[in-house]
Protein backbone atom coordinates (compact mmCIF):
# COMPACT_ATOMS: atom_id res chain seq x y z
CA UNK A 1 0.00 0.00 0.00
CA UNK A 2 2.84 2.46 1.11
CA UNK A 3 4.40 1.51 -2.43
CA UNK A 4 1.29 2.04 -4.50
CA UNK A 5 0.37 5.69 -3.07
CA UNK A 6 4.16 6.91 -3.74
CA UNK A 7 4.82 5.67 -6.92
CA UNK A 8 1.33 5.77 -8.25
CA UNK A 9 -1.01 8.70 -6.62
CA UNK A 10 1.82 10.46 -5.00
CA UNK A 11 3.21 10.78 -8.76
CA UNK A 12 0.20 11.92 -10.18
CA UNK A 13 -0.87 14.30 -7.89
CA UNK A 14 2.35 15.72 -5.87
CA UNK A 15 2.42 18.66 -4.31
CA UNK A 16 3.37 20.25 -1.47
CA UNK A 17 0.61 19.59 0.96
CA UNK A 18 0.49 16.22 -0.63
CA UNK A 19 4.07 15.14 -0.42
CA UNK A 20 3.85 15.44 3.30
CA UNK A 21 1.83 12.29 3.56
CA UNK A 22 0.64 13.43 6.81
CA UNK A 23 -2.87 11.83 8.64
CA UNK A 24 -4.58 14.64 8.05
CA UNK A 25 -3.77 17.54 5.30
CA UNK A 26 -2.85 20.84 6.42
CA UNK A 27 -4.18 24.09 4.67
CA UNK A 28 -3.75 27.70 5.13
CA UNK A 29 -6.89 29.85 4.81
CA UNK A 30 -6.31 33.62 5.40
CA UNK A 31 -4.86 33.83 8.76
CA UNK A 32 -6.17 30.72 10.22
CA UNK A 33 -4.51 26.83 9.63
CA UNK A 34 -6.97 23.76 9.05
CA UNK A 35 -6.64 20.24 8.96
CA UNK A 36 -8.55 18.00 6.31
CA UNK A 37 -8.68 14.36 6.02
CA UNK A 38 -10.51 11.76 4.90
CA UNK A 39 -11.08 7.54 4.82
CA UNK A 40 -13.01 4.77 3.94
CA UNK A 41 -13.92 2.01 6.67
CA UNK A 42 -14.62 -1.83 4.95
CA UNK A 43 -14.25 -3.59 8.16
CA UNK A 44 -15.60 -6.98 8.24
CA UNK A 45 -17.66 -8.01 10.56
CA UNK A 46 -19.75 -4.65 10.75
CA UNK A 47 -20.26 -5.13 14.62
CA UNK A 48 -17.52 -6.29 16.77
CA UNK A 49 -16.69 -5.99 20.36
CA UNK A 50 -15.95 -2.62 21.62
CA UNK A 51 -17.44 -1.03 18.66
CA UNK A 52 -19.00 -1.44 14.82
CA UNK A 53 -18.41 0.24 11.30
CA UNK A 54 -20.31 3.43 12.30
CA UNK A 55 -18.53 4.05 15.45
CA UNK A 56 -15.01 3.07 13.61
CA UNK A 57 -15.70 5.72 10.74
CA UNK A 58 -15.95 8.91 13.49
CA UNK A 59 -13.56 7.84 15.59
CA UNK A 60 -11.05 7.07 12.58
CA UNK A 61 -11.53 10.15 11.34
CA UNK A 62 -11.37 12.31 14.53
CA UNK A 63 -8.44 10.41 15.70
CA UNK A 64 -6.55 11.53 12.03
CA UNK A 65 -7.24 15.13 12.41
CA UNK A 66 -6.35 15.70 16.03
CA UNK A 67 -2.69 13.52 15.87
CA UNK A 68 -1.89 16.55 13.51
CA UNK A 69 -2.61 19.18 16.18
CA UNK A 70 -6.28 20.30 15.30
CA UNK A 71 -9.51 20.17 16.96
CA UNK A 72 -12.10 18.34 14.90
CA UNK A 73 -15.03 20.10 14.18
CA UNK A 74 -16.74 18.72 11.01
CA UNK A 75 -17.36 15.59 9.47
CA UNK A 76 -18.68 14.32 6.39
CA UNK A 77 -20.05 10.68 5.94
CA UNK A 78 -20.56 8.53 2.97
CA UNK A 79 -22.35 5.73 2.59
CA UNK A 80 -21.88 2.61 0.23
CA UNK A 81 -25.37 0.51 1.11
CA UNK A 82 -25.66 -3.03 -0.82
CA UNK A 83 -29.05 -4.06 -1.64
CA UNK A 84 -30.54 -5.82 1.11
CA UNK A 85 -29.30 -4.68 4.18
CA UNK A 86 -31.66 -4.70 7.08
CA UNK A 87 -33.10 -1.71 8.16
CA UNK A 88 -32.91 -2.27 11.84
CA UNK A 89 -28.60 -3.06 11.14
CA UNK A 90 -28.43 0.74 9.28
CA UNK A 91 -30.42 2.24 12.00
CA UNK A 92 -27.57 0.74 14.85
CA UNK A 93 -25.00 2.03 13.01
CA UNK A 94 -26.51 5.21 12.84
CA UNK A 95 -27.13 5.73 16.09
CA UNK A 96 -23.79 4.93 16.86
CA UNK A 97 -22.24 7.16 14.44
CA UNK A 98 -24.04 9.67 16.34
CA UNK A 99 -23.20 8.44 19.99
CA UNK A 100 -19.23 8.61 18.58
CA UNK A 101 -19.96 12.16 16.98
CA UNK A 102 -21.75 13.47 20.09
CA UNK A 103 -18.36 11.77 22.82
CA UNK A 104 -15.79 13.76 19.78
CA UNK A 105 -18.18 17.12 20.29
CA UNK A 106 -17.79 17.00 16.37
CA UNK A 107 -21.07 17.53 13.59
CA UNK A 108 -21.98 15.62 10.62
CA UNK A 109 -23.02 18.19 8.51
CA UNK A 110 -23.04 16.56 5.09
CA UNK A 111 -23.23 13.33 3.52
CA UNK A 112 -24.13 10.97 0.54
CA UNK A 113 -26.15 7.99 -0.51
CA UNK A 114 -25.60 5.07 -2.78
CA UNK A 115 -27.65 1.77 -3.08
CA UNK A 116 -25.51 -0.61 -5.20
CA UNK A 117 -26.45 -4.18 -5.99
CA UNK A 118 -26.37 -7.12 -4.28
CA UNK A 119 -23.18 -8.83 -3.83
CA UNK A 120 -21.19 -5.54 -4.95
CA UNK A 121 -19.90 -3.78 -1.31
CA UNK A 122 -20.16 -6.58 1.49
CA UNK A 123 -23.22 -4.94 3.28
CA UNK A 124 -21.59 -1.86 4.00
CA UNK A 125 -18.81 0.74 3.17
CA UNK A 126 -18.48 3.97 4.74
CA UNK A 127 -16.16 7.24 3.96
CA UNK A 128 -15.73 9.99 5.62
CA UNK A 129 -13.81 13.28 5.54
CA UNK A 130 -13.04 15.68 8.72
CA UNK A 131 -12.64 19.33 9.31
CA UNK A 132 -10.51 21.12 11.89
CA UNK A 133 -8.68 23.66 13.06
CA UNK A 134 -5.28 24.21 14.42
CA UNK A 135 -4.43 26.80 17.46
CA UNK A 136 -1.76 29.18 17.24
CA UNK A 137 1.49 27.76 18.48
CA UNK A 138 1.07 24.40 17.63
CA UNK A 139 4.22 22.99 15.26
CA UNK A 140 3.92 18.68 15.00
CA UNK A 141 6.36 17.97 12.10
CA UNK A 142 9.03 15.15 11.66
CA UNK A 143 11.55 17.96 10.62
CA UNK A 144 11.32 18.86 14.43
CA UNK A 145 12.60 15.27 15.86
CA UNK A 146 15.72 15.24 17.34
CA UNK A 147 18.24 12.59 18.65
CA UNK A 148 17.45 11.59 22.38
CA UNK A 149 13.57 12.47 21.94
CA UNK A 150 11.34 9.79 24.00
CA UNK A 151 8.36 8.06 22.26
CA UNK A 152 4.90 7.42 24.28
CA UNK A 153 2.07 5.01 23.42
CA UNK A 154 -1.13 5.60 25.24
CA UNK A 155 -1.89 2.05 26.26
CA UNK A 156 -1.96 -1.75 25.24
CA UNK A 157 -1.94 -2.16 21.90
CA UNK A 158 -3.14 -4.99 19.52
CA UNK A 159 -6.43 -5.74 20.99
CA UNK A 160 -8.90 -3.72 17.90
CA UNK A 161 -7.03 -6.06 15.49
CA UNK A 162 -7.71 -9.03 17.59
CA UNK A 163 -11.09 -8.02 18.58
CA UNK A 164 -12.32 -8.02 14.74
CA UNK A 165 -10.52 -11.07 13.74
CA UNK A 166 -12.49 -12.72 16.91
CA UNK A 167 -15.34 -12.05 15.90
CA UNK A 168 -14.54 -12.47 12.04
CA UNK A 169 -14.04 -16.03 12.53
CA UNK A 170 -16.32 -16.87 15.48
CA UNK A 171 -13.46 -17.84 17.35
CA UNK A 172 -14.87 -18.31 21.08
CA UNK A 173 -11.64 -17.42 23.17
CA UNK A 174 -12.16 -17.71 27.24
CA UNK A 175 -11.88 -13.85 27.37
CA UNK A 176 -13.89 -11.78 25.25
CA UNK A 177 -11.11 -9.25 23.79
CA UNK A 178 -12.60 -5.69 22.88
CA UNK A 179 -11.79 -3.24 20.59
CA UNK A 180 -9.85 -0.18 22.04
CA UNK A 181 -11.95 2.09 19.19
CA UNK A 182 -12.24 5.71 20.40
CA UNK A 183 -11.98 9.26 20.10
CA UNK A 184 -8.77 10.61 21.03
CA UNK A 185 -9.10 14.41 20.62
CA UNK A 186 -9.58 15.04 24.17
CA UNK A 187 -6.51 13.22 25.77
CA UNK A 188 -4.83 14.61 22.52
CA UNK A 189 -5.23 18.27 24.04
CA UNK A 190 -4.52 17.33 27.26
CA UNK A 191 -1.40 16.42 26.55
CA UNK A 192 -0.84 19.59 23.97
CA UNK A 193 -1.61 21.58 26.29
CA UNK A 194 1.09 19.34 28.91
CA UNK A 195 4.03 20.57 26.83
CA UNK A 196 4.98 22.65 24.01
CA UNK A 197 7.61 19.90 23.70
CA UNK A 198 5.35 17.38 21.50
CA UNK A 199 7.37 17.02 18.45
CA UNK A 200 5.12 14.89 16.33
CA UNK A 201 2.06 12.06 16.46
CA UNK A 202 0.12 9.10 14.62
CA UNK A 203 -2.12 7.20 15.27
CA UNK A 204 -1.08 3.44 14.71
CA UNK A 205 -4.00 1.72 12.71
CA UNK A 206 -3.32 -0.22 9.61
CA UNK A 207 0.44 -1.77 10.15
CA UNK A 208 0.04 -1.47 13.83
CA UNK A 209 2.66 -0.22 15.88
CA UNK A 210 5.81 -1.44 13.67
CA UNK A 211 4.24 0.36 10.62
CA UNK A 212 4.18 3.94 11.98
CA UNK A 213 7.49 3.76 13.80
CA UNK A 214 9.03 3.09 10.17
CA UNK A 215 7.30 5.64 9.07
CA UNK A 216 8.12 8.01 11.30
CA UNK A 217 11.63 7.08 10.88
CA UNK A 218 11.95 7.07 7.56
CA UNK A 219 10.95 10.46 7.30
CA UNK A 220 13.43 11.65 9.52
CA UNK A 221 17.56 11.95 9.55
CA UNK A 222 17.40 9.14 12.39
CA UNK A 223 16.74 5.79 13.70
CA UNK A 224 14.24 4.20 16.46
CA UNK A 225 15.39 2.22 19.72
CA UNK A 226 12.30 0.46 21.37
CA UNK A 227 12.27 -1.79 24.16
CA UNK A 228 10.37 -5.41 23.97
CA UNK A 229 9.80 -4.84 27.97
CA UNK A 230 8.30 -1.16 28.31
CA UNK A 231 5.75 -2.34 25.22
CA UNK A 232 2.27 -2.45 26.53
CA UNK A 233 0.17 -5.71 25.36
CA UNK A 234 -2.33 -6.81 27.77
CA UNK A 235 -2.51 -11.01 28.33
CA UNK A 236 -5.24 -12.02 26.45
CA UNK A 237 -4.03 -10.34 23.50
CA UNK A 238 -0.42 -11.63 23.65
CA UNK A 239 -2.25 -14.89 24.25
CA UNK A 240 -3.99 -15.17 21.18
CA UNK A 241 -1.10 -13.71 19.04
CA UNK A 242 0.97 -16.37 20.26
CA UNK A 243 -1.27 -18.76 19.15
CA UNK A 244 -2.34 -17.74 16.02
CA UNK A 245 1.20 -16.66 14.29
CA UNK A 246 0.78 -12.54 14.97
CA UNK A 247 3.12 -10.08 15.93
CA UNK A 248 1.49 -7.56 18.13
CA UNK A 249 3.50 -4.70 16.84
CA UNK A 250 1.84 -5.48 13.44
CA UNK A 251 -1.61 -5.63 14.36
CA UNK A 252 -3.57 -2.32 13.99
CA UNK A 253 -5.47 -0.37 16.56
CA UNK A 254 -7.86 2.29 16.90
CA UNK A 255 -7.68 3.79 20.31
CA UNK A 256 -3.80 4.63 20.67
CA UNK A 257 -1.66 7.22 19.72
CA UNK A 258 2.07 7.63 20.00
CA UNK A 259 3.82 11.06 20.70
CA UNK A 260 7.28 12.14 20.22
CA UNK A 261 8.57 14.84 23.02
CA UNK A 262 11.31 16.48 23.98
CA UNK A 263 13.29 14.21 27.35
CA UNK A 264 12.99 17.01 29.49
CA UNK A 265 9.08 16.79 29.23
CA UNK A 266 9.05 13.18 28.57
CA UNK A 267 7.64 12.47 32.44
CA UNK A 268 5.40 15.47 32.64
CA UNK A 269 3.49 14.32 29.28
CA UNK A 270 3.25 10.81 30.20
CA UNK A 271 1.96 11.66 33.81
CA UNK A 272 -0.50 14.21 32.29
CA UNK A 273 -1.64 11.42 30.04
CA UNK A 274 -1.92 9.08 32.86
CA UNK A 275 -4.96 11.16 34.21
CA UNK A 276 -6.66 11.07 31.72
CA UNK A 277 -8.92 7.76 30.51
CA UNK A 278 -7.51 6.79 27.71
CA UNK A 279 -4.30 7.30 28.86
CA UNK A 280 -3.88 6.03 32.02
CA UNK A 281 -1.54 2.78 30.86
CA UNK A 282 0.76 6.00 28.98
CA UNK A 283 4.07 4.17 28.61
CA UNK A 284 7.61 5.36 28.01
CA UNK A 285 8.50 2.81 24.62
CA UNK A 286 11.45 4.27 23.70
CA UNK A 287 13.60 6.59 21.66
CA UNK A 288 14.88 8.73 18.51
CA UNK A 289 18.74 7.37 17.54
CA UNK A 290 21.18 8.74 15.66
CA UNK A 291 21.08 5.73 14.09
CA UNK A 292 21.22 3.46 11.82
CA UNK A 293 19.24 6.05 10.18
CA UNK A 294 15.71 5.30 9.05
CA UNK A 295 16.04 2.28 10.97
CA UNK A 296 13.62 0.86 13.83
CA UNK A 297 15.11 -1.82 16.27
CA UNK A 298 14.15 -3.29 19.35
CA UNK A 299 15.68 -4.65 22.04
CA UNK A 300 14.65 -8.00 22.85
CA UNK A 301 13.39 -9.34 26.10
CA UNK A 302 16.89 -12.20 25.99
CA UNK A 303 18.98 -8.85 25.71
CA UNK A 304 19.53 -8.75 21.89
CA UNK A 305 18.64 -6.31 19.38
CA UNK A 306 16.61 -6.77 15.84
CA UNK A 307 15.62 -4.56 13.27
CA UNK A 308 11.70 -4.34 13.24
CA UNK A 309 11.14 -3.76 9.49
CA UNK A 310 7.75 -1.88 7.66
CA UNK A 311 4.98 -4.74 7.43
CA UNK A 312 5.32 -6.36 3.16
CA UNK A 313 1.66 -7.47 3.74
CA UNK A 314 -1.41 -6.94 5.71
CA UNK A 315 -1.38 -9.62 8.50
CA UNK A 316 -5.37 -8.82 8.82
CA UNK A 317 -6.90 -7.57 6.13
CA UNK A 318 -10.94 -5.58 6.54
CA UNK A 319 -10.21 -4.09 10.04
CA UNK A 320 -10.57 -0.82 9.75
Amino acid sequence: MHELVKELFLRKFDNPILSKLTDAAILEARDKRLAFTTDSYVVRPLFFPGGDIGKLAICGTVNDLSVVGARPLFISCGLIIEEGLDYSTLELIAESMREAAELARVKVVTGDLKVVEKGSADKLFINTSGIGGIDDGIQLSTKRIEAGDRIIINGPIASHGVSVLSSREGFDFESRIESDLAPLNDLISTALCASDQIKFMRDPTRGGLATTLNEMASASEFGIMIEETDIPVDDDVKGVCELLGFDPLYIGNEGKVVIVVGPEDVEKVCECMRAHELGRNAQIIGEVVAGPKQKVCMKTLIGGTRIVDMLVGDQLPRIC
